[in-house]
């Protein structure tokens, strides 16, 4: 029995699902540990191995492969609690991460904050003035040396910055990524100097164009990397202290895992991570679903996080913000706002109107309605209010609520208004709602994808809780709870099964016509780094994969679209249908007639992305049934409120474990299952398709309805029976 296991390690629990070559899934949810978060992850795999009657060594002699999606390095950048980072950089340019952009330090604020001048200043340093030191050394912007690199300099810029106590040294000089060696002869004096201090330089990270972003990354990986070292060191040492045999690999914000060994060296990359693995999972669900335009939406306790599958690929980016830093690095597109089932209900003074969020209640005291001590409303109080959550029945049971708090929570709010209480609880589920809406036309309106193409993923322990509304106010064509007993630990799952993924970049401003030998020399050499790593990495070459991408832009402007490439013979005819592409895709993107075809176009960065094929389950379909759920599928009634009716209504209520392939859940109507709760609205319906997905007809909000399953057959080679799940959280 070769298991597979996927972990996802977030603030409040740590979800491990275990896959086994029968096809059966095991799901087991504990509490995360800050203080080591290895802890929590070893309680997570000794829960599910106690689902499936073995310990934890047991499990782990029988795991072929460990996957490991974590916020760790993200929590250390929100707490501040990274290494102390020196770094070095060409002689006259130290000021560069503290003069950012001239976008005066607003990137990543919202538009309150940036209106509100004293709210837009600049962050604070990741790295202080003092811990910044300038050595000789030059290159220009063809990679020619002006300037040599006086080691001796360097060597004492090195003795200084660690006599102050850094822990880590970042390296990064002007025009490095065309001329790497001085930055490396530096990396490798602090090896010999200073061993114990964590360095690292910004040609190995980042080659790409841009001072201020590429130096960004690099103090941030440098900022993490301690931290992510010592966690990741001692999580892949207890795990195989108790029998694993193989490297733990780490999810990535680049859309697959890497080797924690390598996760460590390029920390920086483990930065909003976490939701990536959602968005994988659902791009493989849509794969075997039919379903090609994917929003992919998690709202935990926290935030809600949006992704984007579109022609079934998840839709990448290649900067980020964190702090206000803006920063390279390739990463899926990830949206998030603080809009979960903790986000705090309050008022603003200055305009009368209710707000909801960011700021969170968190897991501890957590909302009023947890009875743990928490008197702040929140959305999960509002949720209680209206009757979408049975009391007995929340978290399978595990938790039971106080109605009363909850209620008791609201009131002021409700009082400061002018409102009723329930209107009050309407009202804020009705703010939350809307936000999320926003929040996804950002990502798909605002970069030419429609979001009436696509159909919502909902997922998180909230997620299907308000997917109703949201994709209804896009017009989107459905919902899709995935695999319904298992959506609240979609992230695992993805983690489980994402490929292993390496991805290199170069940098070559070329003018078109372009030069099909000098572009194949950039891919060549970019695909010789991704091959040497994964024969490092161990992979059979029947499972390598490589697949090339351009940067492209037209001339003389700064807007870079990635545009893929075949993997044949690059010739004029191949460049040539290369600047169709880009100018199709820019047209997509920025809107019809916004291209100009007539004028030159040029490559800036060639990127290559390594990957080796991971095994992937099978969702075995079901045959489907009755249309009328089975008397045992029922929970009897409840009042809920629904703002369509503008009242209260005895609702049906469905046990979401007992419902089978085929039943049909008319609106208004609750589903519940052990780890989150499917609202289904007035004029609305619920459909339990083959695979256990429960499919979410919007009435007349879409246009062609949720997507069908396919022909059994046509889902991926290996087994997996969802009908087989055991565990919960």
């Amino acid at each position: 029995m070769a298991y597979i296991i996927g972990i996802d390690t977030g603030g409040t629990f740590t979800d491990c699902i275990v896959m086994d070559a029968g096809g059966g899934v095991t799901a087991a949810k504990a509490p995360s540990t800050p203080d080591d978060f290895s802890e929590g992850v070893m309680e997570s795999l000794r829960l599910a191995g106690e689902r499936l009657g073995l310990t934890t060594e047991a499990l782990l002699r029988d795991t072929a492969r460990l996957a490991l999606g974590t916020t760790v390095g993200t929590n250390a950048m929100l707490q501040r609690r990274g290494a102390r980072v020196g770094l070095i950089t060409t002689k006259g340019h130290r000021d560069v991460i503290h003069i950012m952009r001239g976008a005066r330090g607003v990137p990543g604020l919202n538009n309150v904050q940036v209106l509100h001048f004293p709210e837009s200043g600049k962050p604070d340093p990741i790295v202080p003035k003092p811990f910044i030191a300038e050595v000789s050394e030059r290159v220009d912007c063809k990679g020619q040396v002006v300037v040599e690199l006086n080691e001796a300099e360097a060597e004492a810029a090195i003795r200084t910055l660690v006599a102050k106590g850094v822990e880590a040294i970042a390296i990064c000089f002007l025009w490095s990524f065309k001329h790497m060696e001085h930055e490396r002869r530096v990396k490798a004096i602090v090896e010999r100097t200073a061993p114990n201090v964590f360095v690292c330089c910004s040609a190995d990270l980042i080659p790409r164009w841009g001072e201020y972003e590429r130096t960004v990354a690099t103090v941030l990986n440098a900022y993490l990397g301690p931290v992510m070292s010592r966690y990741l060191g001692r999580l892949e040492s207890r795990a195989h202290s108790a029998g694993f045999r193989y490297p733990l690999q780490v999810m990535q914000c680049g859309g697959g895992v890497i080797p924690a060994a390598e996760s460590a060296r390029r920390a920086f990359l483990t930065l909003d991570s976490g939701p990536v693995a959602g968005v994988l999972a659902s791009q493989y669900l849509g794969g075997v679903i039919g379903a090609k335009h994917i929003i992919a939406t998690d709202m935990g306790g926290t935030s809600f996080d949006v992704g984007l599958v579109w022609d079934g690929a998840p839709v990448a980016s290649y900067q980020s913000v964190v702090h206000q830093y803006e920063y390279f690095v390739p990463r899926i597109d990830i949206r998030s706002i603080g809009s979960g089932g903790g986000s705090i209900v309050w008022t603003d003074d200055a305009s009368g109107a209710m707000r909801v969020g960011p700021i969170s209640a968190g897991a501890q005291p957590g909302p009023a309605g947890y009875g743990r001590g928490g008197t702040q409303p929140t959305v999960t109080d509002a949720d209680v209010v209206l009757g979408y959550f049975d009391p007995d029945y929340f978290l399978g049971g595990r938790l039971r609520l106080d109605v009363d708090a909850a209620r008791a929570s609201l009131a002021p709010i409700a009082t400061k208004l002018g409102m009723g209480l329930v209107e009050t609880a309407a009202g804020a589920v009705r703010v939350v709602e809307h936000q999320m809406a926003d929040l996804i036309r950002k990502v798909t309106v605002q970069k030419g994808y429609d979001p009436r193409d696509c159909v919502v993923f909902a997922y998180g322990g909230a997620g299907p809780v308000h997917a109703g509304v949201y994709a209804r106010e896009l017009g989107a064509q459905g919902v899709v709870v995935p695999l319904a007993g298992l959506c609240s630990l979609w992230s695992a799952l993805g983690a489980a099964s994402a490929d292993l993924l390496h991805i290199y970049e170069a940098v070559d401003i070329q003018p078109s016509p372009f030069d099909p030998a000098r572009v194949t020399a950039h891919f060549a050499a970019l695909e010789q780094q991704g091959l040497a790593q994964l024969r490092a990495d161990g992979i059979d070459p029947t499972h390598m994969r490589l697949a090339r991408s351009a940067d492209v832009r037209y001339k003389g402007q700064i807007n870079e679209v990635e545009v893929p490439l075949t993997s044949g013979p690059l010739d004029d005819a191949v460049l040539a249908q290369l600047v169709s592409d880009f100018h199709r895709r820019y047209e997509t993107v920025y809107g019809r007639g916004a291209g100009f075809r007539e004028a030159r176009v040029e490559i800036v960065t060639y990127r290559v992305r390594a990957s080796a094929v991971s095994a992937k389950p099978r969702i075995v379909a079901a045959p489907e049934g009755d249309r009328a759920p089975t008397s045992a599928a029922r929970a009897g009634t409840r009042p809920v409120y629904w703002a369509e009716l503008g009242d209260f209504e005895s609702t049906p209520v469905f046990w979401g474990e007992r419902l089978t392939a085929g039943n049909v859940v008319p609106g208004p109507a609750i589903i519940q299952a052990p780890d989150t709760t499917i609202v289904v609205h007035p004029f609305e319906s619920a459909r339990i398709d083959p695979y256990g997905n429960v499919l979410i007809d919007l009435g007349g909000g879409p246009r062609n309805g949720p997507p069908h399953p396919p022909a059994l057959g046509s889902a991926p080679a290996e087994p997996w029976r969802s009908s087989t799940t055991r565990g919960g959280a």
